[in-house]
């Protein structure tokens, strides 16, 4: 058996779709929450009756999509109701998986977005042995599939696909396909005889960022606070040594709660961040609420995400990724975090309550440092602060380019 694992979107069953159309054999496609009825029974009879008719068409192939529906570990939970049913459909299953022999000519595929739940029995040598990771693309892969999906599209002249992959790293194959439907979408709406890039870049922006929000006017006082806490923004972002390009500064509010972003651009994908790239993240998000504080005086409550961030990246390094020099390269508390699915199981902790005060003053240690090395950054280039608030006011949007000849500084070479 082939098992397909990955993130949600990668292409799973897309693959095995493919396999279907080339490999010229009989394939038959059923999802794991088919088999379970309201009846008892249904299920493991459709797993029999499948299997059977499979072996009078051999050679062909089985698909079963979203295997976790059926086959999730057999545990203590049936002692207390837990499910029967899909116990007898998961027993049934590996009955078939293991009944006959690979001569028999039939193959079975499946897909799931959480192995980390599949029953063992399962997985063993002989049924799912060979697993198939379908990760997120990188850079080169995203270019890819772009070209694949704007094949259909009439494109203008300036389209750069190697900046649309670079602006959206961690996307996969299905949020690249929403991309090019939405640019085509908006080149519709706003008149374009073909597809640009200004309708790719707001396509992304609009998928990351949620959509404009034109009715939601800003008054003069909060406008020119946005514009001062995006600049912070932006002025560290080219001032640290490790900050990523700036590629946009935005002052027009997006989505539910987001009042002006600004976007930085990786130069080349990247897989690690060493110390001094997480503590430059952590600087970057909090110049906006520094900026806020050097001008006004005064904080607002615009930078509670950033704040949230930087805290997490903080704790992360400390508890995570043993980057503190008082509690040594050890990793505090277990996160049960599912493989694919960006979703948290609950921390496991197991250290003391004075482990836990320790990591909690060396939390707040670097954010305070941090804290006053962007005040000194900001305060230094004050007079860079007021030009690139007011360029920002002026425009409301303004890109990478213009930020850096403001700043006085040359523009990355994004094609590095």
């Amino acid at each position: 058996g082939v098992l397909l694992v990955g993130p949600p979107g990668t292409g799973k069953t897309l693959l095995a779709k493919a396999v279907a159309g080339e490999a010229d054999v009989p394939f038959f496609s059923i999802s794991g929450s088919d088999f379970i009825e309201m009846f008892v029974g249904v299920g493991a009879a459709r797993v029999r009756d499948l299997f059977e008719q499979a072996r009078k068409k051999a050679p062909c192939i089985i698909f079963i999509d979203e295997l976790d529906a059926i086959g999730r570990t057999r545990g203590a939970a049936t002692m207390v109701g837990g499910h029967d049913e899909r116990e007898q459909t998961l027993n049934q299953l590996l009955v078939e998986m293991d009944g006959f022999d690979s001569t028999s000519g039939v193959v079975v595929m499946a897909a799931t977005n959480r192995p980390e739940i599949l029953d063992k029995a399962l997985m063993r040598a002989g049924r799912f042995d060979r697993q198939v990771v379908v990760d997120k693309p990188d850079l080169k892969d995203r270019i890819e599939i772009l070209k694949i999906h704007i094949r259909k599209l009439k494109l203008g002249e300036d389209i750069d696909l190697n900046v649309i992959a670079q602006r959206t790293p961690g996307f996969v194959g299905a949020d690249l396909a929403n991309i090019a439907n939405e640019a085509a979408i908006l080149a519709a709406r706003h008149g374009h005889k073909a597809v640009m890039m200004s309708d790719f870049e707001a396509a992304i922006d609009r998928i990351m960022a949620g959509p404009e929000k034109k009715n939601r006017v800003l008054s003069p006082a909060e406008k020119k606070r946005v514009a001062y806490h995006e600049s912070g923004h932006a002025l560290v972002a080219v001032t640290v040594p490790t900050g990523e390009p700036v590629h946009k500064v935005s002052i027009i509010p997006r989505g539910i709660g987001a009042l002006g972003y600004t976007l930085q651009l990786p130069v080349e994908e990247k897989f690690l961040s060493t110390k001094k790239e997480l503590l430059d993240q952590i600087a970057i998000l909090l110049g906006g609420r520094v900026a806020e504080e050097i001008v006004y005086g005064d904080v607002s409550s615009g930078a509670q995400n950033d704040l949230e961030r930087a805290s997490e990246i903080a704790r992360a390094m400390i508890t995570q990724l043993g980057m503190s020099e008082k509690l040594g390269p050890i990793t505090y508390g277990r996160e049960q975090r599912s493989q694919f699915l960006n979703v948290s199981g609950g921390m496991e902790r197991n250290y003391s309550e004075a482990t836990a005060k320790l990591i909690d003053e060396e939390v707040k240690s670097i954010i305070d440092d941090n804290y006053k090395r962007v005040h000194k950054i900001l305060s230094d280039h004050r007079d860079k602060l007021e030009k690139l608030t007011a360029h920002l006011e002026e425009k409301e949007v303004i890109d990478g380019q213009e930020v850096y000849s403001i700043c006085d500084l040359p523009a990355p070479d994004l094609r590095a």
